[in-house]
């Protein structure tokens, strides 16, 4: 009889759960990036092309700037169903050790290649295994090519980052490749790093512009070096059970909508590509392009360590590299 009541009540609990999951609701999506950055613009347009189909009483709705917590605690919040979308980009790394691909130096060469990139390698090999770690990838878009700034003097060569406490995301192939280049390299999330920076705790950091932008970091930072030593892709991640118990008709809409958004993500990262640079020289950042290949000579070591320590990663990186070739 206990056991009786005990499946009773699971199962109107589960019919509960199934009927929220499909009633008319909030769909919160939070994200690490500042106002104005390539996440917050990116966030918000899907946001507004998305309610502008959804049926009345559905809604996106954006917590930017960390609001709903940091990388780590979203891609928590994800499986526990408390936020609905997250924006993840190097910490995927962390979670799967395959996307380490992305952590290559100089892997990617522009946003064409990405886009073959994504269609060769993304949706048949990495979008599966994320799933299996519990995240679903509705769409792919950008964090960007990441430089380095710093306030002890230009970038010019791996020599020049000797010593230099440098913040990254948490991603084990990002501290392994400043480590290869011989700064010390401190994983700290980002709402820490312009404080970590203002008050000395950390030397500089590395990310796109769009992101060095809208977190002002040229207030606190002198030097910008383009070393562009990583594209970062960022994922638009969902919980599957989530995703699935969503009304066929609302799925439709979402996915539809963040695979659209793609090429205004690209099209505003290379704007402001253009246009922050002009900006933070502006801002009275001293900006300098280093040559790169000795970045990649100081690295080449860490295509060999993820090809023989990541199951299958020395495909991967053979197919990411000839994506589009052909």
């Amino acid at each position: 009889m206990i056991r009786r009541l005990t499946l009773l009540v699971g199962a109107i609990l589960m019919s509960g759960c199934a009927a929220d999951a499909s009633a008319p609701r909030e769909l919160k999506f939070g994200h690490v990036g500042e106002p104005g950055s390539l996440f917050a613009r990116s966030a918000d347009e899907f946001a507004r092309r998305a309610n502008a189909r959804l049926p009345e009483g559905w809604e996106i709705v954006t917590y930017g700037s960390s609001q709903l917590g940091g990388d780590e605690l979203l891609l928590q919040k994800i499986k526990l169903g408390t936020v609905d979308f997250a924006l993840p980009s190097t910490i995927m790394s962390s979670q799967v050790d395959a996307f380490g691909l992305f952590e290559m130096p100089y892997l990617v060469r522009d946003r064409e290649h990405m886009k073959a990139i994504e269609e060769d390698v993304v949706w048949p090999d990495l979008a599966p295994q994320a799933e299996a770690a519990g995240y679903r990838i509705v769409a792919v878009w950008e964090n960007g090519f990441r430089h380095v700034t710093n306030s002890r003097q230009p970038v010019e060569s791996p020599a020049d980052l000797a010593g230099v406490k440098l913040r990254t995301p948490s991603g084990v192939w990002r501290l392994k490749l400043f480590q290869a280049l011989g700064a010390n390299p401190t994983p700290m999330a980002l709402s820490e790093v312009f404080i970590g920076l203002q008050t000395g705790v950390i030397d500089g950091q590395e990310n796109p512009l769009a992101q060095i932008w809208a977190s002002k970091f040229y207030e606190v930072q002198e030097y910008l070096s383009l070393t562009g030593h990583v594209y970062t892709p960022a994922y638009l991640i969902v919980s599957p059970d989530r995703w699935d118990a969503l009304p066929a008709e609302i799925r439709v809409v979402l996915e539809e909508e963040a695979r659209a958004t793609q090429a205004y993500v690209y099209e505003t990262a290379t704007r402001l590509d253009a246009e922050l640079l002009d900006q933070v020289r502006e801002a009275g950042m001293r900006v300098n392009e280093p040559d790169r290949q000795p970045f990649l000579d100081a690295s080449v070591a860490l295509y060999e360590e993820f090809g023989a320590s990541v199951d299958g990663g020395a495909s991967l990186v053979d197919r990411a590299s000839a994506a589009g070739s052909n």
